[in-house]
């Protein structure tokens, strides 16, 4: 499937032209495990995924412990090899075949919508960067009622998972006109957004509700934090601080 995009309308006064990031901080949210809750959503249809494959179930703890993305390496943790090409075909279909059968019952991460329209109302700007497939998480963004909230959402490609997010959040930010990468910082739950936004020169705030531990998050070196508003507080600061 090709990179797609999704404009957002209605974003407030920070989108006027010769307004928007000016003394203000974009934030690049990540979707799952950040502003969607579906942590346990995930562990569910990982070990129903993990039972079809022959392999035992896996803890909450161990999960966040091991996760990482590319997410064959997830698997290479596990099984003590990288699956080849085919064993990651049908791990990530069955994986998948599970996840979305739940998906539409998940909720957003609490304070998370009160959150967005509060940055919003005060002239910040947002965007919405996820390896989610396209076609899959814009209709659950505006399910959500979400959409009015970003200046653009970007969900992945086919593979785009197998390779991070670096090169997606890229295209995303070349993407946004007007907005500056010096006010710009990226909030995920795993370390490959931190990695994403050091390779665009972006900062980077880090969540303990999705798929890492808190001693897995500390390894990007950037703030670690355990609510939402933590992490908008934090990448206020790492804004403002940010060399222009």
């Amino acid at each position: 499937m090709a990179h797609g995009s999704e404009r957002a309308a209605g974003v407030g006064a920070a989108d006027e032209p010769g307004r928007r990031g000016v003394g203000r901080t974009h934030i690049v949210w990540d979707w799952n495990g950040t502003l969607l809750h579906d942590i346990h959503a995930v562990i569910a249809a990982t070990n129903a995924s993990f039972a079809e494959l022959g392999m035992p179930p896996i803890s909450l703890d161990r999960y966040r412990e091991l996760y990482c993305v590319p997410v064959p390496r997830f698997y290479e943790r596990l099984i003590g090899r990288l699956p080849t090409e085919e064993e990651w075909e049908v791990m990530d279909e069955i994986f998948h075949r599970h996840y979305w059968r739940q998906a539409e019952r998940v909720g957003l991460t609490e304070g998370a919508a009160e959150l967005l329209a509060a940055r919003q109302a005060a002239g910040h700007t947002q965007s919405l960067c996820s390896l989610a497939p396209h076609d899959r998480l814009v209709p659950l963004v505006r399910t959500h009622g979400l959409d009015g909230h970003f200046l653009r959402v970007d969900g992945a490609g086919a593979g785009a998972a197998r390779g991070g997010k670096a090169e997606q959040m890229a295209r995303h930010l070349a993407a946004l006109d007007g907005v500056d990468v010096a006010r710009t910082v990226v909030v995920g739950d795993a370390v490959d957004d931190a990695l994403a936004a050091a390779h665009v020169g972006a900062g980077a705030v880090l969540y303990t509700g999705g798929s890492h531990s808190r001693a897995s998050l500390a390894v990007a070196g950037v703030p670690v934090v355990d609510s939402l508003d933590e992490a908008v507080a934090a990448a206020d600061q790492i804004a403002a601080s940010l060399p222009r």
